[in-house]
């Protein structure tokens, strides 16, 4: 009969050679099941039950472990007894009926009004000029000027393509004023173009044609924004692209494309607060998601209120 040592070293060699998990992540579940098995030592994997599990999820929160690191451990424990529970003869996997432990959720990073125009006003450098420099530009003003998600960003079309099999999803209408954008769940809405987005969009079209290969497919000549080898850019691209900004106009922290999503909501909502509209603009399908931003509403109030209120903060003598 195998040890649970050999049982746990043969799933984990199923999950790498069968199903493709990365070495990270076999890695990570072998840590999961030794602690499993380091709450009960002496005790056989295929003796526990949902009390057991339980426990060893007490336990492991009494160590200082995060509930993230919990989720995660029960989530290696659930799939080891999918795996070895019918082989074993198990009555039921003994983590069925077992929740993971609630993960706080985190405030998304937004950027202040003043980082904002200080990224897309290119502080300090010179006008973008070259066909990426116009590129960037326009991507990063509409990311914040529309509240789009990164995906979404690069799928939109310069204008709706119908031809040879290809069918724009998304597109920019100028002259509207205005973005057509299939989200999360293939839902289309219809979001602004802000003026600098329209102004920025203008100059890198006058341009675009420059990053065209000779002969592109449908989905290339339909592309709004292309890489520098002439295909659809990529996610990644934006991510370097504007990292690479953030850091030459000296903005101190990390800003990814999702910053400006988040950036977008917030300083709607601290305008205009209507928490509805920004549902809409953002493709949310439940208002609970939208309403993390005003929970960063909120922090800037306070965060205005702590400089601007004489007895806002107490003095050490207090």
């Amino acid at each position: 009969m195998a040890s649970d040592a050999q049982l746990v070293e043969s799933w984990l060699t199923e999950l790498g050679a069968q199903q493709r998990y990365s070495e990270h992540t076999v890695a990570a579940y072998r840590r999961d099941l030794h602690a499993l098995q380091g709450c009960f030592p002496g005790e056989s994997l295929d003796t526990r039950s949902e009390l057991h599990i339980r426990q060893a999820l007490a336990r492991l929160h009494a160590q200082g472990h995060e509930p993230r690191s919990l989720a995660r451990a029960l989530s290696a424990w659930r799939s080891f007894y999918e795996w070895r529970a019918p082989a074993a003869g198990l009555p039921r996997n003994p983590t069925h009926g077992v929740r993971a432990p609630k993960i706080p959720r985190s405030l998304p990073k937004a950027l202040s009004v003043d980082q904002a125009q200080a990224l897309l006003d290119r502080t300090q450098l010179p006008p973008a000029e070259t066909p990426v420099e116009r590129r960037d530009m326009a991507m990063f003003e509409v990311l914040y000027s529309s509240g789009l998600r990164l995906s979404e960003l690069v799928s939109l079309d310069w204008q709706p393509l119908r031809e040879s099999g290809y069918a724009s999803q998304s597109w920019i209408q100028i002259a509207e004023a205005e973005a057509t954008v299939t989200g999360k769940g293939h839902k289309t809405r219809t979001v602004p173009l802000g003026r600098h987005a329209i102004t920025a969009l203008q100059a890198w079209l006058e341009v675009r044609a420059q990053l065209l290969p000779p002969e592109p497919d449908a989905d290339t000549r339909a592309a709004l924004f292309l890489g520098a080898r002439g295909r659809r850019v990529s996610p990644r691209v934006v991510e370097l692209q504007l990292q690479a900004l953030a850091q030459k106009v000296g903005l101190p922290l990390h800003v990814h494309p999702h910053s400006l999503r988040h950036s977008f909501a917030s300083h709607l909502l601290q305008s205009a607060h209507d928490l509805r509209a920004v549902q809409e603009l953002l493709g949310h399908a439940n208002i609970s998601t939208t309403q993390i931003y005003t929970r960063l509403d909120f922090q800037h109030l306070a965060a205005t209120y702590d400089q601007a209120h004489p007895r806002a903060r107490r003095t050490s003598k207090d």
